[in-house]
């Protein structure tokens, strides 16, 4: 099962060229994790609860389709790749046109930091155990801390 949102294009998301701008890609997809993790019981006040909050060592994107002023689009979330206590993660993203085609794809890599110390972190047993009963993609990997990049 994928994770999805769909959202209505606002008109500060696109450029001169009347497409959308290439940054709000990443923002749809940060939404949707952002989302997501409130579906699960952990939103941003959650978080701050715990003292943590997620860190992104590296967003890719690659662009298939552009999207034009007026589309209306989903955003999907896939967990791909996890450490064994969900210290560190995957995702990638979808961002999908109103007929269908894949205009975006965003893999984002990412771990959790105590807001305190300023040092990484691994999440509340109780993210933890959410972790654990997540859909993961086919081709789910674990993510072995030693060679966490």
């Amino acid at each position: 099962m994928i994770f999805e949102v769909k959202f209505p294009t606002i008109w500060a998301n696109f450029d001169a060229n009347a497409h959308m701008r290439h940054t709000a890609y990443n923002d749809y997809a940060a939404e949707v994790r952002s989302r997501f993790f409130a579906s699960q019981g952990f939103s941003l006040t959650e978080f701050a609860k715990h003292n943590i909050g997620p860190i992104l060592f590296s967003e890719n994107t690659t662009f298939f389709r552009e999207i034009h002023l007026g589309e209306n689009i989903t955003t999907n979330l896939e967990l791909i790749a996890a450490s064994n206590k969900f210290e560190r993660f995957k995702f990638k993203h979808q961002i999908i046109k109103e007929d269908g085609v894949v205009s975006a794809e965003i893999i984002v890599y990412g771990a959790w930091i105590d807001l305190t110390k300023r040092k990484l972190t691994t999440p509340p047993q109780a993210m933890v155990d959410k972790y654990k009963e997540m859909p993961r993609s086919e081709k789910f990997e674990i993510i072995p801390l030693k060679n966490a990049q």
